[in-house]
């Protein structure tokens, strides 16, 4: 399908099995649906009542240190919880089936400047929050309780993001979480069956027909994927097969660091507002063999559709049925290439 293409399809996301209905002709269609807010921009470098801010006294008690590069700590609030000796059993109960969940949820404060997003930051302050990642993937993955390791960011309040200051979350799971299980489920069996990387193979297309190629740099490439569900959702890439952050060299640490700080500042350009977004990390199973299947990679899914005021939502029959989308892959490619 081409941006001109005007008739509805379903396309196939490699990475999870599921389908996605594209309708472009839809695109010509009066809009009547909400509108909001735009999103701020700016703002002190410093604020008083900020408790992710150096210095200042968080909302569970302990009081941040004067950090000055990258600060990470354990979530006063987490979602996990260490184990414990007393945990409850599974239950064996086949209609209401639970187990214990334990593990570890941390915040990474990517600077101490307030105002700054990875739009404004410097390749060498991304550079330091990655090599962070990195080094945390690592530690929390060695313990003997941690099956997975998530790298998250939510930004902007759209996305319920409860801080502006620039930070992002590290969950560590004693188990494998949906999107991961099916993911690298998915590119063992192209593995299996095509004896190469499913990531590589499909990256390999996507620089051939550079349709949905938004940007590229020796290490990295950043596609709108062919099977995007939000409207400028994208996915970043590694051009040599790598299934984890720590994996990295040097030169593709700072080529990553060029790649987001490119993408987000187009995001921002493109209606002219602080671009929200949900961004994840995923990396192979903790414990699993790096075998040459699992492709590390980044998704990105902002919500914004139309304008910095229209956000695109997931009812009615993407919650009942599958997802479905009406600016094509290829269309929103362009727009973001055009403000790069």
């Amino acid at each position: 399908m081409t941006t001109g293409h005007k008739h509805p399809e379903r396309r196939l996301n490699l990475l999870t099995g599921d389908w996605i209905l594209v309708s472009p002709h839809r695109l010509s269609r009066p809009w009547q649906g909400a509108v909001g807010e735009a999103a701020a921009s700016g703002g002190l470098s410093y604020d008083p009542d900020c408790y992710l801010c150096p210095s200042n006294a968080r909302a569970g008690g302990p009081v941040n240190p004067a950090y000055e590069g990258v600060f990470v700590f354990d979530n006063d609030y987490p979602a996990l919880l260490p184990p414990v000796s007393q945990a409850p059993p599974p239950s064996r109960d086949p209609l209401l089936c639970a187990e214990p969940q334990t593990g570890c949820c941390r915040v990474i404060c990517y600077t101490p400047d307030h105002s700054q997003t990875m739009a404004h930051m410097s390749v060498a302050t991304l550079r330091s929050v990655i090599d962070v990642w990195a080094d945390q993937t690592r530690d929390l993955g060695a313990r003997p309780d941690i099956e997975a390791v998530t790298i998250f960011e939510n930004r902007g309040e759209m996305m319920g993001a409860s801080n502006p200051h620039p930070h992002g979350q590290i969950w560590a799971t004693s188990s494998i979480p949906n999107e991961l299980a099916r993911e690298a489920d998915q590119q063992a069996r192209w593995g299996a069956q095509h004896g190469s990387s499913l990531l590589g193979a499909y990256l390999a297309r996507e620089l051939e027909q550079e349709e949905r190629l938004v940007l590229a740099n020796d290490s990295f490439a950043v596609v709108v994927p062919y099977w995007a569900a939000w409207p400028f959702e994208t996915l970043v890439l590694p051009r040599r097969q790598v299934s984890e952050l720590g994996a990295l060299s040097d030169r593709e640490r700072d080529d990553l660091a060029d790649a987001l700080g490119r993408l987000t500042r187009a995001y921002d350009a493109l209606f002219a507002t602080p671009f929200p977004y949900s961004m994840g990390v995923h990396q192979k199973p903790a414990k699993a063999a790096d075998d040459g299947h699992f492709t590390l990679h980044m998704h990105f899914y902002p919500p914004l559709l139309r304008s910095a005021l229209i956000r695109k939502f997931m009812v009615g029959f993407e919650m009942m049925a599958m997802p479905q989308r009406d600016l094509t892959a290829e269309a929103a490619a362009e727009r973001i290439r055009a403000v790069l």
